[in-house]
């Protein structure tokens, strides 16, 4: 449950930074004729008629045939909150989709990592394996060896025998 409240957090005060340079672009915005005519007038008029027949359609009246666009002010302002909100939200989506390819990448070296460990194991197993099969030739040959001088022990045995008679063992 703690990721909630830093998650909650994180947001206010993502919200708290952003506020300031949003609401200084609003500013800048509003008094800069082409920003208020082409910026900010046009989505607040939209979204006037887009709430009226909204509001219309849920109440059950169906759509407005004609809804009477906002005085300028009033959509200059509406504008300006609509501009600074998004400045808002595209802080937070910026901040979002960063962390996101941070801990993409960060996933993909961890992956990475185990993979290179994985070959090392590998190599290692496969040099163990290697390492095996010779102590098991060594062996063979050791044993090999052993028999043969088991052979010609008994040989001198049966030699020693004849020349000295069977007293000696």
């Amino acid at each position: 449950m703690a990721p909630f409240p830093l998650v909650k957090l994180g947001y206010l005060a993502l919200k708290q930074i952003s506020k300031p340079i949003a609401n200084y672009i609003k500013r800048r915005a509003k008094a800069n004729p082409f920003f208020r005519r082409y910026i900010c007038m046009p989505p607040a008029q939209i979204y006037n008629w887009a709430e009226i027949n909204i509001r219309l359609r849920m109440v059950g009246l169906g759509s407005a045939k004609n809804v009477e666009p906002l005085s300028e002010k009033e959509a200059i302002e509406l504008g300006g909150e609509m501009l600074g909100e998004f400045i808002v939200f595209s802080f937070a989506a910026i901040l979002l989709l960063s962390e996101y390819a941070r801990s993409s990448r960060k996933e993909q070296l961890n992956q990475e990592k185990a993979k290179q460990e994985g070959l090392r194991l590998n190599a290692k197993l496969q040099e163990m394996g290697i390492v095996s099969e010779i102590q098991e030739a060594q062996i063979r040959e050791l044993q090999r060896r052993v028999d043969v001088l088991s052979i010609e022990k008994e040989k001198n045995r049966g030699v020693v025998n004849k020349l000295f008679g069977s007293k000696q063992s």
